[in-house]
């Protein structure tokens, strides 16, 4: 297999872009009246950024496929938003401590999720803070107000509904258990779905999750209408 061409190892084409995972079983949350990306960690001061400095910045268009650790992908999806290394750039990088080796983020999502990037990923070229999906703002399903885009790496770190960044100087202690460990990289094709067994060996287990996740994840859905 080509790298780039088709889809990666392991991976089955679904149609739509379903709101998919374990934690989803409960509405996707609200978005604050005034939304912020807060910045803490190594920096020389905390900060909250409106997402209006985000917009002051250079903008960017992609088309991507999304892949989920379960071994579904969905394809030819347009995303627009900032390239996360401009935001870098411009609004992190001036407040790091000085003489600091950052190594790597942790980004936290307003649902709870976080996930811990490395700098060398994150600052991927086709990496963004995203704003639009196919044309149209976020939704609640999908991350609103905005979500990080990393093509390269399984769904789990592509962090939905974007709220805060720790600038790190080592890694953190993982608070996973060994059986649901998630690889500290997640690169779609070098198939790194787990951090102790190989890809090829939990794709059957974590396919046949796949069924019960989106039933939990429609669910939250289906309750978030209710209450609307």
């Amino acid at each position: 297999m080509v790298k780039g061409i088709g889809l990666p190892p392991g991976q089955r084409r679904v149609e739509g872009f379903p709101r998919f995972g374990t934690h989803l079983s409960r509405p996707a949350p609200p978005v604050p009246p005034a939304p912020v990306i807060a910045v803490r960690g190594a920096v020389t001061a905390e900060v909250d950024l409106p997402l209006e400095r985000l917009w002051e910045l250079p903008r960017k268009e992609i088309t991507a496929d999304f892949h989920c650790v379960a071994g579904w992908s969905a394809t030819g999806l347009h995303w627009e938003g900032v390239p996360f290394e401009t935001f870098y750039r411009a609004l992190i990088e001036p407040i790091q401590l000085p003489g600091a080796s950052i190594t790597r983020l942790t980004l936290r999502g307003l649902d709870g999720w976080q996930a811990v990037v490395t700098i060398e990923d994150v600052l991927g070229d086709d990496v963004l803070i995203a704003q639009n999906l196919n044309g149209q703002p976020l939704d609640s399903d999908h991350g609103a107000p905005v979500r990080l885009v990393s093509p390269s790496q399984y769904g789990y770190i592509n962090i939905k509904h974007l709220c805060r960044i720790d600038v790190l100087t080592a890694a953190p202690a993982t608070t996973e258990g060994p059986l649901i460990r998630s690889h500290p990289r997640g690169r779609v094709w070098e198939e790194e779905r787990h951090a102790l067994v190989p890809g090829r060996l939990v794709r059957p287990i974590y396919r046949s999750l796949i069924g019960p996740i989106r039933f939990l994840s429609s669910r939250g859905t289906r309750d978030a209408l209710r209450r609307s």
